[in-house]
Order: structure tokens, then C-alpha cells, then sequence
């Protein structure tokens, strides 16, 4: 028979201490119902990480370290990014748990379905994908590039998992098999498909923000969607050299229109024309440019091999003995 799992609860924390509190109340509740229905171990934990907090986010994740067992934490030494944050979360986790949930600490995706995450470890699943069943709670906006977004990725041949963010359970195989994808540009939403193991999805109905504002606004998801773009596919560079080729078409047809109409006599100066085809050549140039440069970006920076986080501090909660499961934390 399967032994209980290690879970632990990876929650990358940005500027959190709004919600922080109902956050580390919900999720203890969460683990003591999971460990009062025997579907978890003794030794599960919620493991927050500051990625270099500018408010209390940290000073609360140690209070609430000191008295309670399940709260544990790690400190970034200046903010890493989100992905970053969460890559450190479960790199650190993975050592000590079975299986490792990660899930924000806005409070917006539904924490009762982490329950239904741990039935479906126990069927054997090893990746089991939290998915959205609306984005009803989003403005028009936000709904309508995000599925521009992952239709986009979809014909770029980038395996998503349509509606889902970071709300995941892995096992501690595939955090291993995880472990050795070491790219500095990271997309844990394209690199977790790869993995291959056995999957599944769990649907739930996103809410709003308890408290706080969104980490992510319009410029931080446009530049996540296109570092996601560039990190998976060079497709957009094939489409250039498509376009390029296609101006080039285009401009050997003009080229023997105008020795045509040269030759007839019938030549004309035409400084609209000739405007026009700078200004496309110019522009088609200047794109894919900046589109070649982008890669080489990425480039330099792999090549660099630099770390993806640094540690600064590492808490180690209260041991949890096994009288304790029955006592109600307070918070």
C-alpha cells in the first residue's frame, strides 16, 4: 500500500503582508483537514518564499514560523521575479516532501481543490494541473489576450495547458526530472508539460483577490508572455525571414516594373513610392533586428550561467509531534 506523502505547500510571496495572514490561516486549516483524513504525513509544511519583500511579508512569515508548526520559509536576497521565486520554492522543497503544491498567496485560486490535487497523487498521477473553468472574474481585456496568448503558443507548437497558471501538484520524480532543466529564462507553464509523466486536471472556479493588489500588471504580462514566446520557439524569427522573403518577392516585381516602364519611356519620378518602400523595408528591418537581438539576448544570458536565486535566509519551524494534529492552530 502507498505511505502517506510529505506535501508541501510552495507559496512565492512579492509585498504580501495584506493577505499573507488569511493566507497562512486558510492553508493551515487546509493541511490539518488533510492530515485529520490520514491523505497526508506528519511533516507536511507551507514553505513561503520572499522574493525580497519592500513591506513585513517576511517579518510575518518568521512570527508565524515561531508558533506555527506548519509555516516554514525561505528569503531571496533581492527579487528574483515570480517564476524565479517559485523555481526556489520547489527546488527547496523537493528535498523534504513527496509531493510539492504551488499556488499564489493572493488567495484567488480555490484552495479546497488541493485536496482533490492529493486524491489524484494517490491514483498515481505525478502532475496534476489546477485549470480554470472561466475567466468570467477577468476584464475583457485580460481575457481576450490571454487566449490570443495560448492559441498563439498553441500554433507555435508550445505545449499549455489552456486556462492553467501555477496552481500545480508534482510529484517528487518530476521535480527531479525538473531539476535538471536549467535555463536562466524560465517558464515553468511550457517546461512542466515536457516532463512527461502522468497528468491530470483539476477544475475550479477562480475568485477575486482577497486583499492587496495584482503583482502583475499589464507590462510585467506582456513581457511574461513574450519572454514565454522567445524561451520556447524561433518560430517568430522563421516568420522575419518569411516576411523578408516575401518583401523580397515584392520588390523584384517592382524592380522589373519599373525597368518595364523605364524601357516604354513612360518613367516618372515617384517620391511617394519610393518613401513608402523606405519606410517598409526600414521598419521590416528594425524588427527583425530587435527580434534576432532578443534571442541573442537570451543567448548571452544562458551562456552567463549565473544563478536563478540566492538564498538569504532559511527558517525551520517547530517540530510537529504527533499530538499536535489534533490541536487547532491559532492564528
Amino acid at each position: 500500500m502507498m505511505q502517506k506523502p510529505i506535501l508541501t505547500i510552495v507559496v512565492p510571496c512579492y509585498n504580501e503582508e495584506d493577505v499573507l495572514p488569511e493566507t497562512i490561516q486558510q492553508l493551515t486549516h487546509v493541511l490539518e483537514n488533510l492530515l485529520e483524513e490520514d491523505l497526508i504525513a506528519i511533516g507536511s509544511k507551507i514553505l513561503f518564499v520572499d522574493d525580497g519583500s519592500l513591506d513585513r511579508t517576511w517579518a510575518l512569515i518568521e512570527e508565524e514560523s515561531q508558533r506555527n508548526p506548519f509555516v516554514t520559509g525561505i528569503k531571496l536576497s533581492r527579487n528574483f521575479g515570480h517564476q524565479n521565486a517559485l523555481l526556489a520554492g520547489l527546488e527547496t522543497a523537493k528535498n523534504n516532501s513527496d509531493c510539492v503544491i504551488s499556488i499564489d498567496a493572493d488567495l484567488q485560486d480555490d484552495i479546497s481543490v488541493i485536496r482533490e490535487f492529493v486524491l489524484k497523487y494517490w491514483e498515481g498521477y505525478d502532475i496534476v494541473y489546477g485549470v480554470r473553468r472561466s475567466r468570467d472574474t477577468d476584464t475583457w481585456f485580460k481575457k481576450a489576450t490571454a487566449q490570443w496568448f495560448y492559441r498563439f503558443m498553441q500554433k507555435l507548437g508550445v505545449q499549455l495547458v489552456y486556462n492553467h497558471a501555477d496552481f500545480r501538484l508534482m510529484s517528487k520524480r518530476a521535480l527531479e526530472e525538473l531539476s535538471r532543466y536549467t535555463e536562466i529564462n524560465i517558464f515553468l507553464r511550457g517546461i512542466v508539460p515536457l516532463l512527461g509523466f502522468r497528468s491530470t486536471k483539476v477544475f475550479y472556479d477562480r475568485k477575486k483577490r482577497f486583499a492587496g493588489e495584482s503583482k502583475y500588471p499589464l507590462k510585467k504580462m506582456l513581457a511574461f508572455a513574450f519572454d514565454g514566446i522567445t524561451s520556447f520557439s524561433i518560430v517568430p524569427i522563421r516568420l522575419i525571414t518569411f516576411i523578408g522573403f516575401l518583401a523580397f518577392l515584392l520588390s523584384s516585381a517592382a524592380g522589373i516594373y519599373s525597368l518595364a516602364v523605364k524601357l516604354l519611356g513612360h518613367a516618372e519620378s515617384g517620391w511617394t513610392s519610393i518613401m513608402i518602400s523606405v519606410w517598409l523595408i526600414g521598419g521590416l528591418l528594425l524588427m527583425g533586428m530587435g527580434l534576432i537581438g532578443e534571442y541573442i539576448g537570451k543567448i548571452y544570458q544562458e551562456v552567463k550561467r549565473r544563478p536563478r536565486f540566492t538564498i538569504e535566509k532559511t527558517l525551520h519551524s517547530p517540530s510537529f509531534s504527533p499530538s499536535s494534529k489534533k490541536e487547532k492552530v491559532q492564528l
